[in-house]
């Protein structure tokens, strides 16, 4: 596997190795291709091209994990890092996990992963998922380890995403790993749930929300515009975001703010812990308690993977959040 500024060197040494053996009878000229290979896809604005099917995958973050789980090549995972909450995976998908080793869950103040580059080296992957702070794209391709990232977590990415991103995003992993027909069976399953939980949103409620990512113990409150998975999200489950005049991802917010736009229920976003603290970092924030959401008890506190960054299991946390503010109205 190369990135595709190798392409040309490797295609030059195609094309002598192919003359020199073009007298030799039965020579196979390319002898380790495999079927439908090479595949090149591009990410984040880089061309990465497979010789091969990955058979070393190493993760660096959890996104990925509900597409290799639903393309059947979780197997091809031989180490992990970072944290995987077990609320995101059914049983089958959590057995599969528990046979990754855990390189490391450490995480600075802000919750990015901190691993070094040779310990990411020493499990000799063919693939990384996942670009973390101090472990980038550029340090791997180095050293000819290619690298995958969730394209709505790329460096710079304005695209503003959408559910049709998670069905693209299938299909390209199983273009990757040559799991084309197994794509398109997920695609087709996860287009049927979008179906169904749309059929239960109260389509026109009129009601507003807004997705937030407290800070726990005091401090800054983030929210989400539209240029994050939360916008589509809450489209789609009956909401006007009250931040959809914001063409940012993510961004600080004050509780006189968030009092002015005063949504009528919460998403409260969190990455790990006691989701009751998440929610305490909100309410106990001063005058947060004439917010009308939470006087009336309409917050949903749920893990950041149910909403970003476009994955299945964004599919999941819209589930949950129509479920869960149709129970309450």
């Amino acid at each position: 596997m190369r990135t595709s500024r190798t392409t040309a060197v490797a295609a030059v040494s195609a094309a002598v190795l192919l003359a020199a053996g073009c007298g030799e009878a039965g020579a196979d000229p390319t002898p380790d291709a495999a079927d439908g290979y090479p595949v090149t896809v591009t990410n984040c604005g880089v061309d990465v091209t497979f010789d091969a099917a990955p058979e070393r995958v190493v993760l660096l973050k959890s996104a990925a994990v509900p597409y290799l789980h639903a393309l059947g090549v979780m197997d091809r995972v031989t180490a992990r890092a970072g944290q995987y909450p077990a609320e995101y995976y059914d049983e089958a998908t959590l057995s599969e996990l528990d046979r990754v080793p855990l390189l490391t869950d450490k995480t600075d103040t802000s919750g990015h992963l901190q691993i070094s580059k040779e310990v990411v080296i020493s499990q000799q992957p063919d693939l990384v998922l996942g670009e973390v702070d101090n472990l980038s794209r550029d340090t791997l391709s180095a050293v000819d380890i290619p690298l995958l990232e969730e394209p709505a977590m790329c460096p710079g990415s304005t695209a503003v995403p959408t559910f049709d991103d998670i069905y693209a995003q299938m299909r390209t992993y199983g273009e990757v790993f040559d799991r084309a027909d197994e794509a398109a069976a997920a695609v087709t399953a996860l287009e049927e749930r979008m179906a169904q939980v749309q059929a239960q949103a109260e389509a026109g409620s009129g009601r507003t929300a807004a997705v937030l990512y407290p800070t726990v113990g005091g401090g800054v409150t983030y929210a989400y515009g539209t240029a994050s998975m939360a916008h589509p999200q809450l489209e789609a489950a009956g909401f006007r975001n009250v931040f959809d005049d914001v063409p940012e991802r993510v961004f600080e917010v004050t509780v006189e703010e968030l009092l002015g736009r005063d949504p009528d229920v919460l998403v409260l976003l969190y990455s790990d812990g006691d989701p009751a603290a998440v929610e305490q970092g909100l309410t106990g924030l001063p005058g947060a308690e004439n917010l009308a959401a939470v006087r009336n008890g309409d917050v949903l506190t749920q893990l950041f993977n149910f909403t970003e960054p476009p994955t299945p299991l964004s599919i999941d946390g819209l589930e949950r959040i129509v479920q869960h503010f149709q129970a309450e109205s």
